[in-house]
């Protein structure tokens, strides 16, 4: 496996994930909504560079970058407590396609970074492990958003 080829992948990946990430940032219409968005683009950008990093380790010390990303766990600590409030769901319908694509894009994401971990060995498998993980925890916060979202959604009278 080669793995530069399988990081400029990644960084691929990553880099579109940030650019939609600001994007929907910039065009929320709800301030929550907007956070959400711009700490996730945030995130990525520290993705970028753990994978730049990587790149430019050699192949044996691949993963044992110096950059580390700390455990995510804001998303699931602030969706309980502030963004899946019944205001900001509500806030959120028109963006329901903006949400499963949020959730699409982490998904694909966890998914490149297990096969990636599945074919590879040591610092680079722990490497692709690491950032599967991160990509699950957001993975799974845009599923339990945009589900929230698109119930809410459901039940609206014809015509809003």
């Amino acid at each position: 496996m080669n793995l530069q080829k399988i990081y400029e992948y990644a960084l691929k990946r990553e880099k579109e994930g940030y650019k939609f990430f600001k994007e929907n940032a910039d065009n929320a219409t709800h301030a929550s909504a907007g956070e959400i968005f711009r700490k996730l683009a945030d995130e990525e950008l520290k993705h970028i560079q753990y994978i730049e990093e990587l790149m430019a380790s050699p192949e044996e010390e691949a993963g044992s970058s110096t950059a580390e990303l700390e455990a995510d766990d804001w998303f699931e600590e602030r969706a309980e407590k502030d963004f899946l409030d019944q205001s900001l769901i509500e806030s959120m319908i028109p963006d329901v396609a903006v949400l499963r694509t949020a959730y699409l894009i982490e998904r694909d994401l966890s998914e490149f970074y297990e096969m990636a971990a599945q074919k590879s060995s040591g610092m680079a498998q722990l490497a692709f492990k690491q950032l599967a993980s991160w990509e699950r925890g957001h993975e799974a916060f845009f599923k339990k958003l945009h589900d929230q979202v698109f119930h809410e959604y459901t039940q609206m009278p014809w015509g809003g």
